[in-house]
């Protein structure tokens, strides 16, 4: 029983393995990024970033259909040029940086969806809003993969300054001149695994796998370490768990995985030990002297 409601569809079916294999890859190098973003205050950033990818994608869906490689770079272009237009914005006008990206991505979703109903059908709009996590081609698993591979590579580099800026940049810059790159190659890896998260999840869940597990291991560890590792477990766990359901239930592979998110982030809210709501409630015995 248990072996056919938790196992059997991964070892019957080859485009579920892919799947898993694909959530896994992206749980790998999207939630430490998710974890960066919320102790930078920027997770609405990463939200904004997702849907300003979109005319690219739909770009390259103009020109070659649902081309892997054409809808991956035609991503990777917008997602960076509305990054940098809009800190160009931030910084020789008065408009703040959240407000600029604001507005370049709302501008971007309404070009992307624009673009794709030109071409397409409302089943291709779907596809590019929603994405289909089971129809993972082997190629496409390799693009994750390698995406994957690089985020953690350059996360290992830039590791130690990111750390530092998150607790006081101020001190970062009057120490060293990291403080910039790290912040650009961090803004890089952020589009790279967003356009990774809409091969599988599609432009508005994309940062789903992102920022709700860095969310649940705010309510489990104090220190970066154990905040990365718990944000891991649980992309993981929801993408394991969000495929069992829609295979069984019959419901959208994407929207499962997300709301199995959403489901332990609420567990964790309410018995987390790091600020949950039943431990401020009903705090523990402290030691006296």
């Amino acid at each position: 029983m248990i072996h056919d409601l938790l196992i059997a569809p991964f070892t019957e079916f080859e485009f579920m393995r892919r799947a898993l294999a694909g959530v896994v890859a992206l749980s790998l190098a999207g939630a430490p990024i998710g974890v960066f973003l919320m102790l930078r205050r920027m997770s609405l950033v990463g939200d904004a970033m997702a849907h300003a990818i979109l005319p690219g994608a739909a770009i390259g869906f103009l020109i070659s259909g649902l081309n892997l490689f054409a809808m991956t770079f035609g991503g990777l272009i917008a997602g960076f040029v509305v990054a940098i237009l809009s800190g160009v914005v931030a910084r020789n006008t008065e408009l703040k940086e959240d407000a600029a990206l604001a507005t370049f991505y709302l501008a971007s979703l309404a070009l992307g969806v624009t673009i794709v109903s030109m071409r397409g059908t409302n089943i291709d709009l779907l596809h590019v809003l929603f994405g289909n996590i089971l129809a993972l081609d082997d190629q496409t698993l390799l693009v994750i993969a390698f995406n994957a591979t690089i985020t953690l590579l350059a996360m290992a580099v830039i590791y130690r300054p990111l750390v530092v800026e998150c607790v006081d940049p101020v001190f970062l810059r009057t120490v060293s001149r990291a403080g910039a790159p790290t912040h650009l190659v961090f803004m890089a890896l952020v589009v790279i695994n967003l356009v990774n998260g809409f091969h599988a999840l599609g432009t508005l869940l994309a940062v789903g796998l992102m920022i709700l597990p860095a969310g649940i291991a705010r309510f489990w560890s104090r220190d970066i370490t154990g905040m990365i590792t718990v944000a891991v477990v649980s992309a993981a766990l929801s993408g394991y768990v969000g495929l069992v359901l829609s295979y069984h239930a019959g419901v959208p592979s994407g929207p499962a995985i997300i709301l199995v998110a959403a489901g332990l982030y609420v567990v964790s809210v309410l018995f987390g030990n790091v600020g949950g709501l039943l431990r401020q409630w009903f705090p523990g015995r402290h030691l006296e002297a």
